[in-house]
Order: C-alpha cells, then sequence, then structure tokens
C-alpha cells in the first residue's frame, strides 16, 4: 500500500493533483436531465488586474460551494471570464505608448485596438492562471471575455431593444467627468470622500447700483460659468430682488435673480449661484428657467476660451488667481474654512468635474421598479438579509445611468450619424446608407459603452443568449452571486435589472455578500499604504490550502476579517496534523485493506466516534446551505483536531495493538472516518485531501467527484454517545489534576472510580488507564480517601493515591530548596529597609516597590512551611 512521506510538501502535491483535475475533465460540467443544475458566474476579474486577498476569498468561496455541490451530485457549472476594463486597460496601454513616445492620435483607432488585442493576449490571462494556483475549479472549457463575440453579440443586442423601448437615449445632460482619464464615468464610479476646503463669501453687485448679494461658493473657478443667482421664492429678504440682474463679478456678464424652490432659505445667506454646466442641480435649475448653458473648461479640468483671462489654466490654477482678483477688486467678503464630501474617479481618484455634456443615457427607473419587485418578493435573496436596504436605497434613488465612454476600448455604440441630414441610425448591423435620406455619408459614434453595461449581462450572455442555447436554458438562472459589499450597485444591482428586463426573470436566487479582506491592524489593504500582502507568496510559502482556510476561518457573511500571518500558521500546522494521523492509519492498514466499510458490530468508542462524524455531517451541510461556512469550517477544524486525532485514534491505538477482529475493526472504522472526513473538508482544502485520499483505500478516481457525506439516522448513536463522553469526562478530569500538580506524564498511578455506570467504567479501564496515566483502574471497590487526590465529574467520584503522584522525600527536598532561597531572599530585602540612608534617600516608588517584595516573600515562605508539614513523614 501507498505510504504518505513524513511530511507534507504543497509545492511537490499542488501542481500535479490540479493537474490531474483537469486532464480528468472534472471541472466541466455538462448538460443532464437526470440531475439538477447549479451555477455560479464568477465575477470577472479584470484583465488588468493581479490576484490579491480580495480575489482569494471571494474565488476561495465560490470554490468551495462549486466542489460541494458537484460531490452532492448537482451539473455544477462554474464559469470563469475576465471583463476588458475600459478605462483601467486603456490607460495602461496609453501609459506604454507615452513611454515611446506615441500617442492615440498618433497611430488611430485601428492601430490601438491592435495594440490592444496584443496587449490582452500578453497580460489578460496572468489572473487566470494565478486562480488556478488557489485550486478554483472553473469549467475553463467554458471561459468567456466580455468583448468576445458572443458577449460582443448581446451587447449590441440589448442596446437596440432598449432603444427600440425609449429606454435609451441620447442628449446633453450633467455628467461626472474624470479630468484625468478624459471619459464620463457614472454616480457609482464616484468614491466621496472627508476633505479640507473652503466657503468663499462672494458679493455680486446689483447692476441697477441699488446694493449686492452675498452668496459662498466651494469652488470659485466654475463662477466664470454662472447665469444666474437664485433666491428661495418665498423669502421676505429677497422679494423686491426677484427679477432684477446682478453684474457677474470678473466677468462683467449681466445675468438674472431667478426664484426657485431649490434654494434653502436657512442655509448660508439664502442665495446661490447657478452655474448650469457645472453642477446637476444647477443644471436643473437651468432647464426650469431656461438659463444658457455655459461651460468654461476642457476635458482636462482646464479653463477654455470661455474663461476670457483665465483661459489656459488648470482649474486650480485658475481658483487661486480668480480668488486674488476678487479680493483686489472687492468682491471677497471673507473665507471660511470647513469640510465637505469631494467625489473622485474611483479609478484614479482625481477629483471629479461635473460638466454637461452630449451622452448616451438609459432610463432607469422602468427597469428599476421590476428588479425592486424581484428582490421584494424573495425571488432574488441577498446573505446577510441586511444588504438588500443598499439594494433597495440606490435602486429607488436612481438617476439615468450615462452608459457612453470616450474611450476606444470597449463594445463601440451601435449608433450612426448621417452626415447630410443629421439623422441617428441605430442598429444591429452597419447600415451603409440614411434610411431617411439615403445618403451614404455615415458616421459610428466614436464613444464605447460603459464596462458595466456588459458585465450586467454575464449571466446570460455567457451561457448564449441571445441565441436560445441548450445551455441557457439548463443553466439559466443562475444559482449564487458571491461578490464583495462593494459592489452592490456597480454590478449586482445591473445585473438583476437586466436580467429581469432580457430574460423575463431574476439571474441568481441568492446574492452571497462577504466582507473585505483587511491587514492585521484592521485597515483596508492598499497601494498607498503598501500593506498589501501577495496571496501567491502566501500559497509560495504554506501553501494553497493553508490561505483557503485561513481565509474561511472565522468569516462570516457580510463582514470584514482582518488577515495575519499567525493565522496561516495555524492552518497550516492543521494540514500536518491531518497528515500526520492519516500516515498513522496508512502505518497500521493491511496491504489488501478494502474500500471502507463499517463493521458490523461496533464498540462503544467505534460508535461513538460513528455518531459524532454522522452529526458533523449534517451540521456542516447545514451551514453551507445557510452559507455559514466559517461556522463550518470551524467544527470541522474541531472534530478533526479533537475528535479524531487527539481521542479516537489514540483509543484505536488500543484496539490495534490487541490484534484479532478488534484491530480489524479498527482499521476500518479509522479508514470510513477519515476518507468520508476528508470528504467533507475537501470543498475547504482540496488538495491535501485529494493526495490522502489518493493512498487511502477508495472507490473512484478522485475524492472530488466522489459523493458528498450524507447524514443518517441509523448511524445516531446517541446513548453510547452519552456513555462515552462520561469515561471522557474522567479523562480529563485526572489529566487536568496531574498538570496542575506537576505530575510528569510517566508516573503512573492507581485510578479508583466511584460510579453508578460501573459498567461503562469497567470496559472503557483500559481507555482511562492509557489516556489518563494510569497503571490500574480500579470500579466501585472501597478506598480510604487519606493521603488521596479526588477529583469529581458529574458521573463520577476519581481518587488517586497521593504517593503514587509525588515521591514525597524528592518534593520534601524541592520545597525545602524553595524555602531556603524565599528566606535568602527576605534577609535581604529586610537589610535595604532597615538601612536608614536607602529609606530616606532612595525614590519613594523603590522604597515601596522593596516593602512589597517583603510582603510577598513571607506569604510565599508562609505557603512552602505549610506544604512541607502537610507531607507525610
Amino acid at each position: 500500500m501507498k505510504q504518505l512521506p513524513k511530511t507534507y510538501e504543497p509545492r511537490e502535491v499542488e501542481d500535479r493533483t490540479y493537474d490531474r483535475w483537469i486532464k480528468g475533465n472534472y471541472f466541466h460540467a455538462t448538460i443532464d436531465p437526470e440531475k439538477k443544475p447549479y451555477t455560479i458566474v464568477i465575477p470577472p476579474p479584470n484583465i488588468t488586474g493581479q490576484l490579491h486577498m480580495g480575489h482569494a476569498l471571494d474565488e476561495t468561496i465560490q470554490d468551495i460551494l462549486i466542489r460541494w455541490r458537484r460531490m452532492q451530485g448537482y451539473s455544477a457549472l462554474w464559469l470563469p471570464g475576465t471583463d476588458h476594463a475600459s478605462i483601467a486597460t486603456e490607460a495602461k496601454i496609453v501609459a506604454k505608448m507615452a513611454e515611446e513616445g506615441v500617442t492615440k492620435e498618433d497611430i488611430g483607432r485601428d492601430g490601438f485596438l491592435e495594440r490592444a488585442w496584443d496587449w490582452k493576449k500578453t497580460y489578460g490571462g496572468r489572473i487566470v492562471e494565478q486562480l488556478k494556483k488557489l485550486g478554483s475549479s472553473c469549467d475553463w472549457e467554458r471561459e468567456r471575455f466580455t468583448l468576445d463575440e458572443g458577449c460582443s453579440k448581446a451587447v449590441n443586442e440589448v442596446f437596440n431593444r432598449l432603444y427600440e423601448k425609449g429606454l435609451i437615449y441620447r442628449g446633453e445632460r450633467i455628467i461626472n467627468w474624470c479630468p484625468h482619464c478624459c471619459t464620463s464615468i457614472s454616480d457609482a464610479e464616484v468614491e466621496y470622500s472627508e476633505k479640507d476646503g473652503s466657503f468663499w463669501h462672494l458679493r455680486y453687485p446689483l447692476s441697477d447700483g441699488s446694493g449686492y448679494v452675498e452668496l459662498a461658493t466651494t469652488r470659485p473657478e466654475t463662477m466664470l460659468g454662472d447665469t444666474a443667482v437664485a433666491v428661495h421664492p418665498d423669502d421676505p429678504r429677497y422679494q423686491g430682488l426677484i427679477g432684477k440682474t446682478v453684474i457677474l463679478p470678473l466677468v462683467g456678464r449681466e445675468i438674472p435673480i431667478v426664484a426657485d424652490t431649490y434654494v434653502e432659505q436657512d442655509f448660508g445667506t439664502g442665495v446661490v449661484k447657478i452655474t448650469p454646466a457645472h453642477d446637476p442641480n444647477d443644471f436643473e435649475v437651468g432647464l426650469r428657467h431656461n438659463l444658457p448653458v455655459i461651460n468654461v473648461m476642457d476635458e482636462t479640468g482646464v479653463i477654455n476660451e470661455q474663461g476670457g483671462q483665465y483661459a489656459g489654466m488648470d482649474r486650480y490654477e485658475a481658483r487661486k488667481l480668480i480668488v486674488k482678483h476678487l479680493e483686489e477688486q472687492g468682491f471677497l467678503v471673507k473665507v471660511e474654512p470647513m469640510k465637505h464630501n469631494v467625489g473622485e474617479c474611483y479609478r484614479c481618484h482625481t477629483v471629479i468635474e461635473p460638466r454637461v455634456s452630449l451622452q448616451w443615457f438609459v432610463k432607469m427607473e422602468p427597469l428599476a421598479k421590476p428588479a425592486i419587485e424581484a428582490v421584494r418578493s424573495g425571488k432574488t435573496k441577498f446573505v446577510p438579509e441586511r444588504f438588500d436596504k443598499i439594494f433597495y436605497n440606490w435602486m429607488e434613488n436612481i438617476k439615468d445611468w450615462c452608459i457612453s465612454r470616450q474611450l476606444w476600448w470597449g463594445h463601440r455604440i451601435p449608433a450612426w450619424y448621417c452626415q447630410d441630414c443629421g439623422e441617428t441610425v441605430v442598429s444591429r448591423q452597419t447600415p451603409h446608407t440614411c434610411p431617411k435620406c439615403g445618403s451614404e455619408h455615415l458616421d459610428q459614434d466614436p464613444d464605447t459603452l460603459d464596462t458595466w453595461f456588459s458585465s450586467a449581462l454575464w449571466p446570460f450572455s455567457t451561457l448564449g443568449w441571445p441565441d436560445q442555447t441548450p445551455e441557457l436554458k439548463y443553466f439559466y438562472p443562475t444559482d449564487t452571486l458571491v461578490t464583495g459589499y462593494d459592489i452592490i450597485f456597480f454590478w449586482v444591482a445591473r445585473m438583476i435589472f437586466s436580467g429581469v428586463e432580457q430574460m423575463g426573470e431574476t439571474p441568481f436566487s441568492t446574492v452571497f455578500i462577504h466582507g473585505l479582506v483587511r491587514d492585521a491592524q484592521g485597515r483596508k489593504m492598499s497601494k498607498s499604504l503598501g500593506n498589501g500582502i501577495d496571496p501567491l507568496e502566501i500559497v509560495e510559502q504554506y501553501g494553497a490550502d493553508a490561505l483557503r482556510f485561513t481565509l474561511v476561518t472565522g468569516n462570516s457573511p457580510g463582514n470584514d476579517m482582518r488577515f495575519m500571518q499567525e493565522k496561516v500558521e495555524a492552518s497550516r500546522n492543521f494540514a500536518n496534523k491531518l497528515w500526520n494521523a492519516s500516515r498513522f492509519i496508512l502505518m497500521n492498514l493491511d496491504e489488501d485493506q478494502p474500500a471502507p466499510y463499517l463493521p458490523e458490530e461496533l464498540s462503544l468508542e467505534e460508535k461513538w466516534i460513528v455518531s459524532q462524524f454522522n452529526r458533523l455531517t449534517k451540521e456542516v451541510t447545514d451551514n453551507l446551505e445557510k452559507f455559514e461556512l466559517g461556522i463550518a469550517v470551524q467544527k470541522l477544524y474541531d472534530f478533526i483536531w479533537d475528535v479524531l486525532c487527539d481521542w479516537y485514534i489514540e483509543l484505536a491505538k488500543l484496539r490495534l495493538q490487541n490484534g484479532g477482529q478488534q484491530a480489524e475493526n479498527a482499521r476500518a472504522v479509522l479508514t470510513w472516518v477519515m476518507t468520508k472526513t476528508l470528504a467533507l473538508l475537501h470543498p475547504f482544502m482540496p488538495f491535501i485531501t485529494e493526495e490522502i485520499w489518493t493512498t487511502l483505500p477508495h472507490e473512484g478516481e478522485s475524492l472530488m467527484i466522489s459523493s458528498w457525506p450524507a447524514y443518517d439516522p441509523a448511524l445516531d448513536f446517541a446513548a453510547e454517545e452519552q456513555e462515552m463522553e462520561r469515561v471522557m469526562a474522567v479523562i480529563r478530569a485526572v489529566r487536568n489534576r496531574r498538570a496542575e500538580m506537576n505530575v510528569p506524564p510517566s508516573k503512573k498511578s492507581g485510578i479508583y472510580v466511584e460510579t453508578s455506570f460501573a459498567d461503562t467504567f469497567t470496559a472503557c479501564a483500559p481507555f482511562i488507564a492509557k489516556l489518563a496515566g494510569g497503571k490500574a483502574v480500579i470500579v466501585n471497590e472501597t478506598f480510604e480517601e487519606a493521603n488521596a487526590v479526588s477529583v469529581v465529574t458529574p458521573d463520577a467520584k476519581v481518587f488517586i493515591p497521593m504517593g503514587d503522584l509525588v515521591d514525597f522525600a524528592a518534593e520534601r527536598k524541592r520545597l525545602q530548596k524553595e524555602l531556603d532561597t524565599a528566606n535568602k531572599n527576605l534577609s535581604s530585602v529586610q537589610a535595604k529597609l532597615n538601612n536608614e540612608s536607602f529609606v530616606s534617600k532612595a525614590p519613594a516608588h523603590v522604597v515601596e516597590n522593596q516593602r512589597q517584595a517583603e510582603a510577598k516573600l513571607k506569604e510565599t515562605i508562609a505557603m512552602l512551611e505549610e506544604s512541607i508539614q502537610k507531607l507525610p513523614q
């Protein structure tokens, strides 16, 4: 029989094992009418991405679920893929070109896209290979990419369908603009953080010379685009000013004073500047009052020609000069420091600039309502449930979605503009003539679609939609979507409303939300802090199983976790414990040991371990059903370490030593329990469990396609468990008492047990003797309590002769030595305290420490003298 090496070396096992799984085609899910489908679509990592701890946690959770369901007999599909990541990928390629002194405009769109596809070919598969190092059992035959032909076909179809329903439109609206990425971004892609800022209080003089109005702004540079000031229509302070005009400082433009309920009377002076081109609320005010829209910045955040003398200056550079000029010309009243939330691009962290722009939008209200209902009705459930509030809050307050991006890498918008009559043509195929005027001068919109537009279709586009493929019919809707709480609105909400709109049903039944992986201090891992940890370095040092086990241990849905090296070391130690226990079992098996089975006749301890395992099976399965992965893995840890290794294997050693039928039964039970325990542990630690399983007697090709253990009521031995617990309680109690008395393990003692369960303790006397350091175990015989140590459990009272535990002569000698040392130390301390010079000159706290030492030594001496007196002569 094959034996395991002395130590477990993950590097020698993991690649070899993964390669065997791939060659066996074990990850591939087939359409099988005899099986239920179970589907997870991977949150597609960016092709620019490199594996981080967040990925490692996300992929580990998905792999646990998919391996578990596969073993349960489902046709389990974990569909992998990557996202083209428009902004991030284009930024990397542009940066690389800049090193060569080349720009996008130099090589044109086609040349740029050729470079982009080459870049994808070189770097795009890196993160996939990294996922494989974790043991991810994805169906790699079905791997998809958001820009592949099938996904592109789906994107084109959805755009056309929504446009035909009037849910996609093109118009000039305020959008979030990133001056660094030079593209629009959606509201969900803006991150807000509190920053120090200022309120600049300004005077705008009335054009009739009768005075001025005072207002405040946090962005003085935008005043160049002011087209009105506004007051509340009911504000008595300004009733006589409504309809008048003011002169815009520095610019000289005459602008009206309008009345609008948007203005808060009780905030500031009750007067606000209106800049429709650079503020979303001002834009709405401008629409209500038919105000001009003056955009004073270009796409890089530089003041344009509309900014007069400030044209060509960066927005912040212009701000400084504008404030200086306002002060010099008497328009600046005061500057008030303040803190406020500032929006930044979530990719590059540049402060975003709201600006009016001609873009494509999706009308969200008609799409949001059915999606909200799908969650409220329970068709899609969030785990933990509290995260549905984030979903509702975002969906119920959602604004129209800006879907166009000023990028070349991505799905190009399927819209063409006639250069002769101005007609807009949205089409599934490239049009050759204008349907309105017949012109052949059609130019396609240069913009691409927001990356999240294609990601939103992921659960069904990856299965072949819009074609009605067999895979789509069998695997959709999917079952579980695993993701972090930070992208509920980025991705989850968009998948839900897209699935409901295009497929008529929600794309998944459960959204399992996990927390973030933080560093040991509880900080979010980031490049700026330099506290990120490379999962692959952990895998290289400790193995993938140790990393996976660490990420799941203590993990609870929706809650963040702290990553510590010590936890990985503990997981590695657990793997070694399992390895060593398996080696012991293998070394005691016969060469012709049969496949795992349970003997017809089981001893007390065998029924106990079988019953314990049987209940573990039920509990772990129930925990997985509830997505309580952390609880499940803790129960497995406790069972393997405490129950199987520290108890049952030690108990089985006696049966093995006895030989005959006892040894045969012990081997059978050890093999049965270990192989089934490996099956329960396999989703969490796939490599080591597979390696051990292949050496043990087994049936089938691979543990990962073996059957998941099932609870069997016939293996529930509650009475025997109770009996065994009585015996174990005595063993624990004796062990603890010996430890308290510092009795060496080699010193054996008599053990006398008084109990009403005499049969049980008599039958288990060999166990008590072996595991509690006994040389003989006597049940229910009279014992003189004098000079004995006693321990009590709920079902027994145990006496241990003191003479068996302690060598009285040696103990007297040891105690006397300690007493002599204590007396010597006391003399030294008292000598100092009796020295008048020391007491008067030494610092008060030093003297006090000596007095406390004197008192402590006197207590110690009294205890030692008492202990010596109590020892038998």
